[in-house]
């Protein structure tokens, strides 16, 4: 705007004035200038739709587990341009103020800080503060947290890598779209040569639940669609008041479809035989800790040899629940968690909740610079910090 400012003033001197031989020479300089200010101007900033979209595909909410409350959990009313963002494990009121003072327009916060419904904004809670704050001040949260955890080269893949070089693959499987947006079932019927197909199809698309295809099925071939099973029964009735139909109709169910690598924790065969004792000095090395707990198997101690290991970031009791392995890692289990694996003769480490998912944060950030280009800087916080402290 300066530069173009500067230009409408010399045009007007030169409609006023004779135009002298060094006033052309500087107006032949402005274009050159023009361009040096523009090739100075920052990025234009993104749409916050635009980042969601980026995160979205990096830890798909589909692939969280089904009581988890992931994506984007609050949104100013109003359009906000992004041009920083600031990752976290948990919105802490320093964490907050943090986002504020940078400031950032958007904070990615590993565990969602909006999980159980709520009755009131701004009340005596905590958290619904710091909810009602970050509003306040424009500020968006996101959270991926347990689809972060299922992706492969997530969390989890992170934390296994504590151990040194092993084969992995996940506890448990994690699945594509949920089937109920294609339907349950498909169903399948032959298309008699010579048969009128339209009749039907126009009174399978007025069944609520159906997906009919968009092409009709030539004769001799085969009609497929997909329905919920609320729209069994109607279906079947249909395509039996034609005599041509009936006796060829199939039904199957949908099964979800499996992303290979991903889903919660892991379970790891290290290349070779380890020491407990070693593992657990790689494990403080890798996660930047001077102390963890640990819990030894029966007949187990630290020089015993470790070939297998399951892992889960955070409190991993309800995934590791009786898998057999010579040892878990994780960041929390209940007593009696830790007493049944124990006794079954299982070692266990723990290093704190969070502590088994910060320092992912600094790989994150570098998952994210490409996909966010100059437009976004992206911030790790200093003030995130695991609350529990071993003295």
């Amino acid at each position: 705007r300066a530069g173009a400012a500067a230009v409408a003033a010399t045009a007007q001197s030169l409609n006023r004035r004779e135009r002298s031989p060094s006033m052309l020479g500087s107006l032949r300089c402005l274009p050159l200038a023009l361009s040096r200010l523009s090739s100075t101007s920052p990025p234009p900033a993104m749409e916050l739709s635009e980042v969601v979209t980026l995160l979205d595909s990096l830890a798909p909410p589909p692939l969280a587990e089904s009581w988890d409350n992931v994506g984007l959990l609050l949104r100013p009313s109003s359009p906000l341009p992004i041009r920083s963002l600031l990752l976290a494990i948990d919105l802490t009121p320093s964490v907050l103020l943090e986002a504020i003072s940078l400031p950032a327009q958007l904070l990615l916060a590993y565990h969602p800080p909006l999980f159980h419904p709520l009755r009131r904004l701004g009340g005596e809670s905590w958290r619904d503060c710091l909810l009602a704050r970050a509003l306040e001040n424009r500020l968006a949260v996101y959270s991926p947290h347990t689809a972060l955890d299922a992706i492969p080269g997530g969390v989890n893949d992170w934390l296994a890598g504590c151990l040194g070089e092993a084969s992995t693959r996940p506890l448990t499987q994690s699945f594509r779209e949920p089937v109920h947006k294609l339907g349950t079932h498909r169903v399948g019927a032959s298309v008699p040569k010579g048969f009128d197909l339209k009749p039907v199809l126009s009174r399978l698309q007025d069944i609520h639940g159906v997906r009919v295809p968009t092409e009709i099925p030539s004769p001799g071939s085969r009609l497929s669609l997909t329905c919920d099973q609320s729209a069994l029964v109607e279906i079947v009735r249909i395509f039996g008041e034609f005599e041509e139909m009936k006796d060829g109709v199939e039904i199957s169910r949908l099964e979800k479809v499996p992303v290979p690598g991903a889903g919660m924790g892991r379970f790891c065969c290290l290349s070779e035989a380890t020491p407990l004792q070693i593992l657990v000095e790689r494990v403080k090395e890798r996660l930047g800790l001077t102390r963890v707990r640990l819990v030894l198997g029966s007949g187990h101690s630290l020089d015993s040899p470790m070939t297998t290991a399951a892992v889960c970031a955070g409190s991993g009791g309800s995934v590791l629940d009786g898998v057999k392995a010579d040892m878990y890692l994780t960041g929390e289990m209940s007593h009696h968690q830790l007493l049944d694996a124990s006794t079954r003769g299982t070692s266990i480490i723990l290093c704190e909740h969070s502590n088994s998912e910060r320092g992912y944060l600094p790989h994150l950030a570098s998952l994210l610079a490409p996909l966010l280009g100059e437009r976004v800087t992206v911030h790790i916080s200093t003030q995130d910090r695991e609350p529990v402290q071993i003295v």
